[in-house]
């Protein structure tokens, strides 16, 4: 039963990303086939809104039944949101400050004390 739940799970995970990428690569259809339509500018920040709680549930998730150590990883890997929240801001004509003190500097942050509690 274990193995068929983490199985299961590795699927959920890869399914995710497979969704992730397809909404930047085929953003209205992936958009309209989420449920809302592609220009609904609220639906997308409360989209965004909820994927940004979930993502700071989830680390303390990790926290509360791995500890410090793996907080710390998933910590690092959170990182990642942060920088392609950059790049999305930079190859969509945001400014480059913004790019870089906002979602750079959360990167950062992210994975310096990720690191600090992964290997400390």
């Amino acid at each position: 039963m274990h193995l068929t739940a983490l199985l299961t799970s590795l699927l959920a995970c890869a399914g995710i990303v497979v969704v992730g990428t397809r909404f930047l690569l085929v953003p209205r259809r992936a958009t309209t086939g989420f449920g809302v339509a592609a220009d609904d500018v609220r639906a997308l920040a409360a989209v965004k809104g909820v994927r940004d709680i979930t993502s700071g549930v989830v680390v303390l998730v990790v926290w509360a039944a791995a500890g410090p150590a793996a907080m710390g990883w998933a910590l690092t890997a959170a990182a990642l949101t942060a920088v392609g929240d950059a790049v999305v801001v930079r190859a969509r004509g945001g400014r480059l400050s913004t790019a870089l003190g906002v979602h750079g500097l959360t990167a950062a942050v992210l994975v310096a004390a990720g690191l600090v509690l992964a290997l400390g």
